[in-house]
């Protein structure tokens, strides 16, 4: 897309962003600028998305840092790095796997990552239930991948016992969440509760499913 075209339709920073990312938010800017610049060309988001590319997804994503732990974080489904980037920007005590199985998506991730200087993001091309990370990890997050009832399985033995999964869902997730009780007793799920957070300080929610491997 020609610079002047995605500058013209990418929506502002809103005001919110700074306290999200605080010292970091140069390269929350730098990140959305590029995504913005290059994301649909490359078929990681719509033709829709930049007029509300900050709110949507990028404040969308932060908004989960804070339920993110220092250690190892696995992000299954990365993409265009939606959350895995953003956290990797807003969290930089926490180490992000990007866990994406598509090679085009996989050198996105692997170049955006070197252009910021995110020394706390590796990228393993594989999907989550072929996934071989070598230790497991401390929490896996997820945003917009698949349902419940398959995520689950999906990423379970990526955990640690006693580690966390922290999935971000839509509007409907109590519907996924009571369709997943027999996924979630088979996998020993624990504290499982759904999250809402941004409320009172941006319109676009997030809603996050969470739960501990006991």
């Amino acid at each position: 897309m020609p610079p002047d075209t995605y500058s013209d339709q990418l929506e502002l920073e809103p005001e919110h962003a700074a306290a999200l990312f605080g010292d970091r938010v140069h390269l929350a800017r730098r990140y959305t600028e590029d995504l913005g610049r290059r994301g649909e060309e490359l078929g990681l988001i719509g033709p829709l998305e930049l007029p509300r590319l900050w709110s949507r997804h990028i404040v969308n994503c932060a908004l989960v840092a804070p339920l993110l732990h220092p250690g190892r974080v696995g992000d299954i489904g990365s993409g265009a790095g939606l959350p895995g980037l953003v956290l990797a920007i807003a969290r930089p005590d926490v180490h992000l796997v990007l866990i994406e199985p598509m090679e085009r998506r996989v050198d996105w991730l692997q170049f955006e990552a070197a252009e910021l200087g995110l020394t706390n993001v590796s990228v393993v091309r594989a999907r989550a239930e072929d996934a071989q990370l070598g230790s497991p990890l401390d929490q896996v997050t997820a945003r917009a991948v698949t349902a419940l009832t398959k995520l689950i399985p999906a990423s379970v033995h990526l955990l640690r016992h006693g580690g966390e999964m922290i999935f971000m869902k839509g509007a409907r997730v109590d519907d996924e969440v009571a369709a997943a009780q027999p996924v979630i007793r088979k996998h020993h799920l624990v504290g499982v509760e759904v999250v809402v957070l941004g409320g009172g300080v941006t319109p676009e929610l997030t809603r996050v499913f969470r739960a501990t491997v006991d």
